[in-house]
């Protein structure tokens, strides 16, 4: 009765200020905030708030959806589990200095960028950027990118290895990839791309390499001003991360290895590098949300559960990690639920160990279809096996006292890839989905965990 009450007194307050500061808004609010994405249809240079949310702070606004295959559903199970990650969000909103770390770990569906790209933005509209986050070179090693930044490299010989791979080609780091040379000069050069990677001018750079690589100093025109602190023991087994500060926000980052032995002039032969290296981690010095987005093509729940890999991942230190996998098992020609399970559950307990005091948010994966052949013809039906994973995994977080997302539900639930195909938001292979598409899942995520906020602020 208390909440009941203490809840109307609010509503009244609010509503009564609309009332006095309503006059010609026409109850809408333009609030200046970073671009959205330059390559989005609709790039913000505002963001419309409605005026219940300005006057009354504990709301937060609620981007729309695109379109109207998504459902409007408690989608965020256990919420409880996230209040950390809430409390952590109510921090930056009442102006204190701090960076909150989200790592969103995953699949295709997350190497591309674009799902997790608009959590990010959405998320560092409302709450802040501290910074692009993690990136790693993976052009070089010879697959796709997201296209808000660039990792090149005058060497185009390169061994990659990922953490799909039975047989790695070359130890793996954070970002589940590594690429290795034999040269005895490499060099690498970061660059934000102009336009999809605007707002994301960074000052300092955390650079992960193998241990036994040859490190890198800054070269080109701003070398003057980066300040370079290599490191002098592994971060973890294996991984020395050396950091890059620089006098002011810069989009591109210019390295070169270097032989020398530190604190002498000593030249190390170069056989005795073992040069690997992983990708950086990009922060620009201010308060908000660091996103850092870590996918790769083909990756299941096995390919992550590595202690040595879950150890590098908690160089992070995320607040919040959330796992998108789930789709790649289902593909398996004898899918078991329990067997899944169980993978799921040998992947969680890893995180659990080494990152005890992170907030964990599974995702269901999204129906697709499976490519089938009628009278020697090709055709497609719908996956049913991600309907079953989605099952395991909601079960699964729920006896794990895990928070849950279920995209399944939250895109259509069963059939829906039908809808989805047929708006023309999944791509030719009927698996992955168009960077329309991707975002808009990144949005329903986005308002799925802001809903879930509101209403346990309408609560308190």
């Amino acid at each position: 009765m208390m909440k009941q009450t203490k809840w109307l007194v609010s509503l009244m307050v609010c509503l009564a200020l609309m009332a006095i500061s309503a006059v010609g808004a026409k109850g809408k609010l333009p609030v200046p905030v970073p671009a959205l994405d330059a390559g989005s249809q609709k790039p913000w240079p505002y963001q419309e708030k409605d005026s219940l949310s300005v006057l009354c702070p504990d709301t937060i606004p609620l981007p729309s959806l695109s379109y109207s295959i998504g459902k409007e559903v408690d989608s965020i199970l256990s919420p409880s589990f996230l209040q950390p990650f809430f409390a952590g969000l109510d921090s930056l909103r009442a102006g204190k200095d701090t960076v909150l770390t989200v790592v969103h770990l995953g699949d295709s569906h997350i190497q591309a960028g674009y799902y997790s790209g608009q959590m990010m933005r959405l998320l560092q509209a409302q709450f802040g950027n501290a910074g692009r986050g993690w990136i790693a070179p993976f052009k070089l090693s010879r697959t796709n990118e997201p296209d808000d930044y660039f990792i090149s490299s005058a060497i185009r010989e390169w061994v990659a290895g990922r953490c799909i791979q039975a047989n790695k080609k070359c130890p793996v780091g954070i970002g589940g990839i590594g690429i290795q040379s034999v040269s005895p000069s490499i060099n690498l050069d970061v660059r934000i791309a102009p336009n999809n990677g605007a707002g994301y001018a960074f000052s300092q750079a955390i650079f992960y390499r193998g241990e036994k690589s040859m490190p890198m100093l800054p070269t080109g025109p701003l070398k003057d001003s980066v300040q370079t602190s290599l490191a002098m023991a592994p971060a973890v087994a294996g991984v020395m991360a050396d950091t890059f500060r620089i006098a002011y926000p810069v989009d591109t980052l210019q390295l070169h290895s270097t032989r020398r032995k530190q604190g002498t002039d000593q030249l190390l032969p170069a056989s005795s590098f073992r040069n690997v290296y992983y990708g950086f981690s990009l922060t620009n010095g201010n308060p908000g949300v660091l996103y850092h987005s870590i996918g790769v093509n083909g990756a299941m729940f096995v390919n992550y559960t590595d202690e040595s890999y879950v150890r590098q991942l908690a160089l992070l230190k995320p607040s919040l990690l959330i796992v998108s996998l789930g789709t790649n098992e289902t593909f398996g020609r004898r899918f078991n639920s329990e067997e899944f399970s169980g993978q799921v559950r040998a992947f969680i307990s890893l995180v659990k160990k080494y990152m005890p005091d992170t907030a964990i948010l599974l995702t269901t994966p999204p129906e697709c279809y499976k490519r089938t052949y009628v009278d020697k013809k090709r055709t497609y039906v719908r996956n049913a096996n991600t309907q079953l994973a989605a099952k395991a995994l909601v079960k699964v977080a729920h006896e794990e006292g895990l928070a849950c997302w279920d995209l399944f539900t939250a895109t259509g639930g069963k059939s829906s890839c039908t809808k989805w195909h047929k708006e023309r938001l999944m791509g030719r292979d009927r698996i992955h989905f168009t960077k329309e598409g991707y975002r808009e899942q990144g949005t329903l995520l986005y308002r799925a965990l802001m809903q879930t906020k509101n209403k346990k602020d309408d609560d308190r």
